[in-house]
């Protein structure tokens, strides 16, 4: 079985896994702008260790590309971080934005935007 096929995906609003990407600058080529994903927007993710989200992985899947590029990676520590992080990109193509978070205990899940 491919690893994608462990990757799970839902609709942020009613799963607490899922990552949400949101922009905060419109993105134009060649010009930075703000990115910040994070995990339980809607629905609070617990923050224990016991259950947690481990880490975030953020890649770029450029529209007229066969390859993604991976672009950052967050670790967070249990009950004393929150699964947020924000970074300033500068891309000089559009594509796909594409986060990857890892919870403790219900694996991978993603999520995804179109700049």
């Amino acid at each position: 079985m491919a690893l994608g096929e462990w990757i799970q995906s839902a609709d942020w609003k009613g799963e607490k896994h899922v990552p949400v990407i949101e922009l905060f600058d419109e993105f134009e080529p060649g010009k930075e702008f703000r990115v910040e994903i994070s995990v339980g927007k809607e629905i609070p993710h617990p923050n224990t260790i016991e259950h947690h989200i481990k880490w975030i992985d953020l890649y770029l899947k450029p529209e007229d590309s066969k390859f993604v590029v991976h672009l950052a990676h967050f670790e967070f520590t249990p009950v004393t971080t929150q699964p947020r992080a924000s970074i300033t990109l500068k891309l000089e193509k559009s594509g796909k934005l594409i986060a990857v978070e890892h919870c403790n205990i219900h694996g991978l899940w993603e999520n995804s935007i179109d700049l």
